[in-house]
């Protein structure tokens, strides 16, 4: 099994909502993104996927997070904008882009230095 990673980042604003309703502030993260995809055999060109064909495959999903903030956007609707749903939602819009032959292992986002979460399906 090969896994290639592709990191990014952006900027966000995201505010938390906790069970007592209360909010945290509004701020703003310097996201860090991490996607991982694996295959069984190496392409004809000898590789799991281009590493500019995954990035640009990750960079159109995130270009509708980039300078915006998490809180308002459609798919958080009835959704904390936190790391782990951050992590879902990009792996989730990310899975059905690659080729068949390549299987996304994990997203994961770090929200600040030391804190980061991790989707697996």
């Amino acid at each position: 099994m090969y896994t290639i990673f592709v990191d990014m980042t952006f900027k966000a604003r995201h505010q938390l909502t906790f069970e007592d309703g209360t909010q945290e502030p509004l701020h703003e993260h310097d996201w860090k993104v991490c996607a991982a995809v694996s295959a069984d055999r190496l392409n004809k060109e000898e590789m799991v996927i281009d590493f500019e064909e995954l990035k640009s495959l990750l960079e159109g999903i995130l270009r509708d997070f980039r300078g915006g903030q998490l809180t308002s956007m459609g798919v958080f609707e009835n959704r904390n904008p936190s790391a782990e749903n951050l992590a879902r939602i990009v792996y989730a819009q990310l899975a059905p882009k690659l080729p068949n032959t390549v299987r996304l292992s994990f997203v994961e986002i770090t929200e600040a230095p030391g804190c980061r979460a991790r989707y697996i399906p």
